[in-house]
C-alpha cells in the first residue's frame, strides 16, 4: 500500500477533483445570474454538498497519495470514528455508572480497533468489538452498581461503538487487509472508488427525490427519502460504478456495477437508521461541524453501513 499510487488511482482522483472544479464554476455562474429559473433551495443544498465534497475528497486524496499513506489513512479514519462516536454518545443520556465504561471505549477499544486494522489483523479486529467489547461494556456498567435502565444504557453504548467505530473501520481495512504484494492493483483506488460511490449515491438519491411525483418510504422517520430517489439514485450509481470498473480490482464491469448497487442500498439503510436515532432523540443533526450538513456522523452515516458490507463482498470476490 505504501508504494506510489498508480496511474489509475491518480486518474480517478484527478477526475473527481476536476469535476468538483467544474461544479464549483457552474455554481458560481448561477450565483451571478439574478434569475436562473432553478429552485434556489436546491441550488444552495448542492452548493453546500460541493463544499463538503471539496474537503472530504481533498483530505482523502492527500492521505492516499503522500508517503506513509497507509498509516495516515488509518489514522484519518480513526479520528473520524472517534469524533462520530463522541457525537453519538453526546445525544444519548448517560449516568455516572457509564462513565468508566465509556473511558475504555474511547481511549482503549476505539484506538485498538484501528491499530489492528492498520496491521491487517483481520482475525482479531473482525471480532474485537462485536464480541469482546460488547461483553466488556455489559460487565463494566454492571460493576458500577447502577441497574436503572441498564439494558437501554448498554445498548446505546454498544450501538455507537458498532456503527461509528466497528463499521467505519472496514473502510481503511480495504487498503490494509485485501491487498497483497503480489497484486497488481492499487488499494487506494478501491477505497476512493468506495467513498465516491457512497457520496454520489447520497447526492443522486436526493436529486431524484425532487421529481414532482413523490412516494415517501418512511414519512415518520425521514420525509425526504422517497422511492423515486432510492430507485433513481441506485440505478444512476450502478451505471457510474460500471463505467469506473477500470479503477477497481474487479475483473468484470458488472461486478463493479453490482457492488455499486449494494453500496447504494446499504448506504440508504444507514442514512435511514441514523435518521431514526435522531428522531428518537428529538434533534435535527448530530452536530454543527459541517456547514449545511450537521456533524460528522450526519455525513458518514451511509459510509458506516456500506463499509463492512462492501469490504466482505470484495473479500469474497478477490
Amino acid at each position: 500500500m505504501d508504494h506510489l499510487p498508480d496511474l489509475k488511482t491518480l486518474g480517478l482522483i484527478g477526475g473527481v477533483l476536476a469535476l468538483l472544479g467544474v461544479a464549483s464554476a457552474v455554481l458560481r455562474a448561477l450565483k451571478n445570474r439574478e434569475a436562473s429559473g432553478l429552485d434556489t433551495a436546491m441550488v444552495e443544498t448542492f452548493r453546500q454538498r460541493v463544499r463538503a465534497w471539496w474537503v472530504l475528497f481533498s483530505v482523502l486524496a492527500a492521505a492516499l497519495i503522500i508517503p506513509g499513506r497507509l498509516v495516515i489513512t488509518v489514522v484519518l479514519f480513526g479520528l473520524i470514528a472517534f469524533w462520530a462516536l463522541r457525537e453519538f454518545i453526546t445525544l444519548t443520556p448517560t449516568r455516572p455508572g457509564d462513565h468508566r465504561a465509556l473511558f475504555w471505549v474511547f481511549f482503549l477499544l476505539t484506538p485498538l480497533q484501528f491499530v489492528l486494522v492498520g496491521v491487517g489483523a483481520y482475525e482479531v479486529y473482525s471480532i474485537l468489538i462485536p464480541v469482546y467489547a460488547f461483553l466488556f461494556v455489559l460487565a463494566r456498567v454492571a460493576m458500577a452498581g447502577d441497574s436503572k435502565r441498564f439494558l437501554e444504557r448498554c445498548a446505546k453504548i454498544q450501538a455507537g461503538l458498532l456503527i461509528c467505530v466497528y463499521c467505519l473501520s472496514h473502510a481503511p481495512a480495504l487498503v490494509t487487509t485485501l491487498h497483497t504484494p503480489e497484486d497488481d492493483w492499487d488499494p487506494a483506488a478501491l477505497l476512493f472508488f468506495f467513498v465516491l460511490i457512497v457520496q454520489l449515491s447520497d447526492a443522486l438519491q436526493y436529486a431524484w427525490s425532487q421529481i414532482p411525483s413523490k412516494h415517501v418510504i418512511v414519512p415518520t422517520i425521514n420525509p425526504g427519502k422517497t422511492w423515486e430517489g432510492l430507485i433513481g439514485g441506485t440505478a444512476s450509481v450502478t451505471l457510474i460504478g460500471a463505467a469506473l470498473w477500470w479503477a477497481t480490482p474487479f475483473s468484470q464491469f458488472w461486478i463493479a456495477a453490482a457492488m455499486s448497487t449494494v453500496i447504494s442500498l446499504t448506504g440508504f439503510a444507514g442514512s435511514l437508521t441514523l435518521s431514526a436515532i435522531k428522531r428518537d432523540r428529538g434533534v435535527a443533526d448530530y452536530g454543527t461541524l459541517v456547514e449545511g450538513h450537521g456533524g460528522v456522523l450526519d455525513r458518514i452515516d451511509s459510509l458506516c453501513f456500506a463499509a463492512p458490507v462492501f469490504f466482505h463482498l470484495t473479500r469474497l470476490c478477490l
